[in-house]
C-alpha cells in the first residue's frame, strides 16, 4: 500500500478530522485562559503587591546588554497551564463518566432467551 492511498485511509476514518478539531479547540481554550490570567487573574495579584504589573516582574542578571530573568511572566505561564491542565482533566473526566455511563446500560439490558430454550419451548409448541 503506498503512502498516499494510506494518508487517504487514514483521513478518512475521522481522526484526522478528529485530530484537527481538538488542536483548534485547544487553541481557543488556550487562548481564553491566557486572556483570563493576564486580565482577570493577575491584576488584581498586582495590586496587592503594590501595584505591579506582574509580568514585568525580574531580576537583571546583566546591564550591558541588558539580560533580565522575567520571573513574572514564567509565573503567569505557569498559572495559564495549571489552569488548561485542569480544564482539560474535568472535560476527560466528565467523557469518561458519561462513556461509562453508556457501558453500563448497555449491561443492564435484559438478555433474552438462550438457543436451548428457543428450542425447548419450539418442541414444546409442536407437541400440543
Amino acid at each position: 500500500m503506498g503512502m498516499i492511498s494510506e494518508f487517504k485511509e487514514f483521513a478518512m476514518k475521522g481522526s484526522l478530522i478528529d485530530m484537527a478539531v481538538g488542536i483548534i479547540i485547544g487553541g481557543a481554550v488556550g487562548k481564553m485562559v491566557s486572556s483570563l490570567v493576564n486580565d482577570v487573574i493577575m491584576p488584581p495579584i498586582g495590586v496587592l503587591l503594590g501595584g505591579v504589573n506582574f509580568s514585568d516582574l525580574g531580576v537583571v542578571i546583566q546591564k550591558s546588554p541588558e539580560v533580565v530573568l522575567k520571573y513574572g511572566a514564567f509565573v503567569q505561564t505557569f498559572i495559564d497551564f495549571i489552569i488548561v491542565a485542569a480544564v482539560i482533566f474535568i472535560i476527560i473526566k466528565m467523557m469518561n463518566k458519561a462513556k461509562n455511563a453508556v457501558v453500563e446500560e448497555e449491561k443492564e439490558e435484559p438478555a433474552g432467551p438462550t438457543t436451548e430454550e428457543l428450542l425447548t419451548e419450539i418442541r414444546d409448541a409442536l407437541k400440543k
